[in-house]
């Protein structure tokens, strides 16, 4: 019996079939890399992902032809798993090939769009997705060249021949779950946004987002596993794990509704698929369809608040069932670099949760200006002034595009009335920052007169 190639550097134990099929195309090993995904497709024929691997090793291989198969079986497997980002990675590759990507195109958006007789009832389950065989091995290192692409070949055709007996026996179409964002969109409206992504294949390690960095596109994990990190001390670099990523995730959509900075890294902990989105090419979308554009930054704030409210130390002090209900509390507020949040000497116009960017807290006195703070994703402010009921003692201004969650001061006296918790925690945050600009501010005026008297 055939046994598995020794492990590649850095390999762990668990690696799938289709991480080591990855990262061995990654490294260039198209061959190695076939008897894995082949094997694989042999032993599960129903395999999307099988297929899509299998064919682009294929086509890099010059066997364009049955690559394209391939891929054509790969939409329809994608499909009927309900794997709407694989069946547009397909359709990708078969654009990259200049086969007819559009029909495949139109089946997706059909398939998924708001209107279709495939969708399953909210809450019900999605099918099951093909396993892997427990005892898998790839085909056998002797296999190489035309032999190796032969039996590659044959088990695309195989993997057809099982399609079409498949769709021969149903009765009944194939059900697939809704997707949250896609499967609000109408046919025509969905057609437009799977046309615009674009696909990247990137190794383990890779940073695909740079914390503090600007960018113009979001993403979509088509297969893989993501990291999502932040940093948590300037000096030495450290950072902490916010969340991990995985089928289907959505992430750096901030970048197409802000110009504000990257606000964690993102890298990939496995060989991955990921669909890319520009801003250039959504905006043309919402231009003509100013609906797409409208559910999209409906859908991202939804995701940016639930995601501060589940993470905010001020905010948690809301029952995780009442959650839902806070959210719709919130105003989404956009700031350009060197505008005012809140005005030193003004009242207070509610309570900000900075969403994205940062900003400056600046105490003016006469001809001095005392930076007070920086506070970026995360934080609160305006707590001082609506809490302690007075006068804003600082500015508050954006250091570049910043998003904030804005709760407005009725609403905040609404919320402090049902959640009690949140004023004494606002409170004693309250209390400790006055104290630090009171303290700030006469650290400066001492220095100032040292400096005078020098």
């Amino acid at each position: 019996m055939p046994t598995a190639p020794p492990g590649l550097p850095g390999q762990s134990p668990g690696e799938s079939p289709v991480d080591r099929a990855l990262a061995l195309s990654l490294a260039d090993e198209k061959d190695s890399a076939l008897r894995w995904s082949a094997a694989l497709l042999r032993s599960e024929p129903a395999s999307a992902l099988a297929l899509l691997v299998s064919a682009r090793l294929l086509a890099a291989l010059g066997r364009r032809e049955v690559a394209v198969e391939g891929l054509e079986v790969c939409v329809v497997r994608a499909l009927d798993a309900g794997n709407l980002p694989l069946a547009v990675t397909a359709a990708c590759d078969l654009k990259t090939m200049r086969a007819d990507a559009e029909k495949h195109l139109d089946a997706i958006a059909k398939a998924f769009c708001a209107e279709s007789p495939r969708l399953l009832a909210k809450g019900a389950a999605p099918p099951e997705l093909p396993g892997e065989a427990e005892q898998f091995q790839p085909l056998p290192s002797a296999l190489s060249g035309k032999a190796l692409v032969a039996k590659a070949q044959e088990a695309v055709h195989e993997a057809k021949r099982v399609l079409e007996s498949d769709l021969a026996a149903r009765d009944s179409i194939q059900k697939v779950a809704p997707h949250p964002l896609f499967s609000a969109l109408t046919e025509p409206q969905l057609r437009a946004m799977v046309g615009i992504f674009e696909t990247s294949t990137v190794a383990t390690d890779t940073v695909l987002i740079e914390e503090g960095t600007t960018g113009a596109e979001a993403f979509i994990v088509a297969r893989g596993e993501l990291e999502v990190r932040r940093r948590v001390n300037e000096e030495t670099n450290e950072t902490m794990q916010l969340a991990l990523l995985g089928n289907g995730a959505l992430f750096g959509e901030m970048a197409l509704l802000s110009r504000a900075p990257r606000a964690a890294s993102v890298l990939a902990r496995r060989p991955s698929m990921i669909l890319v989105a520009r801003k250039d090419a959504l905006d043309r979308i919402a231009e003509k369809q100013p609906q797409v554009g409208e559910l999209f930054a409906e859908h991202c704030r939804r995701r940016m608040v639930e995601n501060l409210v589940r993470t905010s130390s001020i905010l948690s002090a809301v029952h995780a069932d009442e959650r839902p209900a806070l959210v719709d509390r919130f105003l989404t507020r956009t700031y350009e670099e060197g505008e005012r949040l809140i005005v030193q000497g003004h009242e207070s116009e509610g309570l900000h949760l900075i969403a994205s960017g940062e900003v400056a807290v600046v105490h003016d006195e006469g001809d001095d200006t005392t930076v007070i703070a920086k506070l970026g994703v995360g934080e609160v402010v305006g707590e001082v002034a609506l809490v302690l009921r007075r006068p804003s003692s600082a500015d508050v201004i954006a250091n570049c595009p910043t998003v904030t969650l804005h709760l407005p001061r009725e609403r905040f006296l609404e919320l402090i009335k049902q959640h009690p918790a949140i004023l004494a925690q606002l409170y004693e945050l309250a209390i400790r920052r006055d104290e630090e600009t009171s303290t700030i501010v006469a650290q400066e005026a001492t220095d100032a007169d040292e400096f005078v008297l020098i």
